[in-house]
């Protein structure tokens, strides 16, 4: 299995985070005040005592630097795993991680080995979160372009058909700068078309913004986990033999899962934005 450079920002705000290109903002210049919702952060944790198991964890850093006035956008479709599929991940999760040191899951940033201790705490905590298929790089942009991003992510995107998603492949992906490596899931069959279209879509107000724009091979994948550095090749012969052993990824016709698209979110600082509505409604 090639390792592949992720498309990363399968995430919520810590998440945006490892994006391989940075934006070159130019000089300066007085911005009106940002809305009081993009600096206030949520104050509960849905996880409840997820902070102590987070303690002494290596921390995560954006490639590009936080700059007063700049805020991280992320364009993705919210993913959540069914019951079913999410036991039988559990157990490969827990199986990679006794033979993979160092992992830890997406988002959340908990050491996994420390959730293989739990099953409940596994499945919740692990997989019981939302997952993110990214429809562009996560890049800062400025307070003045936020209305004018979603406005035209909204224009471009506002009326979609519902779809089904189909993850059928684990994959490993490494990113730009080969720091991090992630084990994923990709979609190489049904809602691959769809989700193309919309990567385009999201390409075309990069592009009017003069931001980078997604990768010119898209690989859409929700990420489970990763581990400091390169460590694809060892994560690739473990993730490998380990599908051979079990029911899980261990050929391209059979879906690991199944997901209903229920829409796109943009999220801007720590403010989220409804995309698109559907065709149907």
């Amino acid at each position: 299995m090639e390792a592949l450079k992720a498309s990363y920002g399968d995430a919520s705000s810590d998440s945006d985070i490892d994006d391989p290109t940075p934006v070159n903002m130019g000089s300066r210049m007085p911005l009106p005040p940002p809305p009081l919702s993009l600096l206030n952060p949520p104050t509960s944790n849905p996880l409840g005592t997820l902070d102590l198991l987070q303690t002494g964890q290596p921390s995560r850093v954006r490639s590009f630097p936080h700059v007063d006035g700049n805020y991280a956008l992320h364009v993705y479709i919210p993913v959540y795993i069914p019951s079913i599929p999410k036991k039988e991940l559990a157990l490969f999760l827990k199986r990679i991680s006794s033979l993979v040191p160092g992992l830890h899951v997406v988002d959340v940033d908990v050491p996994l080995d420390i959730l293989c201790k739990d099953d409940l705490k596994l499945e919740q905590v692990a997989l019981g979160r939302e997952f993110h298929i990214s429809l562009g790089r996560t890049v800062p942009i400025r307070v003045h372009q936020i209305d004018s991003v979603v406005a035209m992510l909204r224009q471009k995107l506002q009326f979609q058909k519902r779809y089904w998603i189909d993850f059928s492949k684990l994959q490993v992906f490494v990113n730009d700068d080969r720091t991090r490596t992630f084990l994923s899931i990709e979609v190489i069959t049904g809602g691959l078309a769809e989700i193309k279209r919309q990567i385009h879509a999201v390409n075309e107000v990069y592009r009017l913004h003069m931001l980078p724009e997604f990768y010119k091979d898209p690989r859409p994948h929700i990420s489970l986990a990763w581990a400091l550095g390169d460590i694809s090749d060892s994560l690739q012969r473990v993730v490998e033999d380990e599908m051979k052993r079990s029911n899980v990824g261990g050929s391209a016709q059979k879906c690991i899962f199944t997901s209903k698209f229920n829409g796109i979110e943009c999220k801007i600082g720590n403010k989220t934005y409804k995309i698109c509505k559907f065709q149907d409604e």
